[in-house]
C-alpha cells in the first residue's frame, strides 16, 4: 500500500517521521525502537508481531491528524475554490509528469516546437487574471529533476504564460526539496485554511482530491509552503538556468 509522508521533527533525514497508509488511512510511525528492559517489561498484551518505537510528543502535536481521513471526491467538486478564495491559492507540484498535460493539444504543439507562451488566454489564465486583479495571489512551487523530464520542461515553457496572467510560479530541484523535508505529494492550499490533496494513479492521472481543514494537516502544509517558497526560484530565471546546462 502506498505511503504518504506527513511530517517529521528530525534533522538530516533521521527519524522520527509520520506516514499515512493511504488505502486505510492508518498512521505509520518511524522511530527509535524501544530497548529499555524496564519499559519493555511494563508493556501489556504484547503480540509476537508487535514492536514499539519512541515517538516525541512534538511530532504528534505538530503532525498527527485530529480527524478521520476524508473521502476522495472529483476535482470538479472543488473548482469553485479557485474563484471564492479570499487571499491566496498556493500549489505544490511534485510529479515528474501529468497525464492531463500529455493528453492536451498544447503538449503536441510544444513538441512540434511552437511557441505556447504567447497563446490567447484559456479559462484558467482568464480566471487567474481576474482574481489577481482583485489583489488575490496565485502561487506555485514546482519540483524539477536533474535533468528535467519532458513533463517538467513542458511546464517550464507553458508556465511563462501563466506568469503573464498573474501567477507567481517558482521552481525547486527535487534534491533540494528532499533536503528541506518537503512532502512528495501534490496539493492546493487555499487561504492557509483549506487543504486539497491530489490522488494520482501510476500513469499520472488524477483520480480525485481529498479536502481537509484538519488543523494539523493544514499547519503542515503551511510549513511546507514556507520552506518551499523561501528556497524556490522564479520560473523565468530557472528556465534560463536549465537552458544553460543543456
Amino acid at each position: 500500500m502506498p505511503l504518504r509522508f506527513i511530517g517529521t521533527t528530525s534533522d538530516a533525514g533521521d527519524c522520527p517521521t509520520l506516514y499515512e497508509i493511504e488505502a486505510s488511512g492508518d498512521i505509520l510511525v518511524q522511530g527509535e525502537r524501544v530497548t529499555d528492559p524496564e519499559h519493555l517489561a511494563r508493556l501489556r498484551d504484547v503480540k509476537p508481531s508487535e514492536t514499539f518505537v519512541i515517538v516525541p510528543r512534538d511530532l504528534l502535536t505538530r503532525f498527527a491528524p485530529l480527524h478521520e481521513p476524508a473521502d476522495l471526491v472529483p476535482f470538479a467538486e472543488i473548482a469553485h475554490l479557485f474563484r471564492s478564495f479570499k487571499h491566496t491559492a498556493w500549489r505544490l507540484e511534485t510529479r515528474r509528469s501529468y497525464a492531463s498535460d500529455r493528453n492536451s493539444p498544447k503538449w503536441q504543439r510544444w513538441q512540434a516546437g511552437e511557441d505556447i507562451v504567447a497563446e490567447p488566454f484559456d479559462d484558467w489564465r482568464t480566471n487567474v487574471a481576474e482574481q489577481t486583479a482583485q489583489g488575490k495571489r496565485f502561487e506555485r512551487v514546482r519540483l524539477v529533476d536533474d535533468p528535467p523530464t519532458d513533463g517538467q520542461r513542458f511546464l517550464l515553457a507553458s508556465g511563462l504564460g501563466n506568469v503573464a496572467a498573474g501567477e507567481d510560479i517558482r521552481n525547486l530541484t527535487r534534491a533540494s526539496a528532499e533536503r528541506y523535508g518537503l512532502p512528495d505529494w501534490d496539493f492546493w492550499l487555499f487561504d492557509s485554511r483549506t487543504l486539497v490533496r491530489f490522488v494520482f494513479d501510476e500513469d499520472d492521472t488524477t483520480l480525485g482530491v481529498i479536502v481537509s481543514e484538519d488543523p494539523a494537516e493544514v499547519l503542515a502544509a503551511c510549513q511546507a509552503r514556507d520552506r518551499a517558497w523561501h528556497h524556490a526560484t522564479r520560473t523565468a530565471e530557472f528556465a534560463r538556468q536549465v537552458r544553460s546546462t543543456v
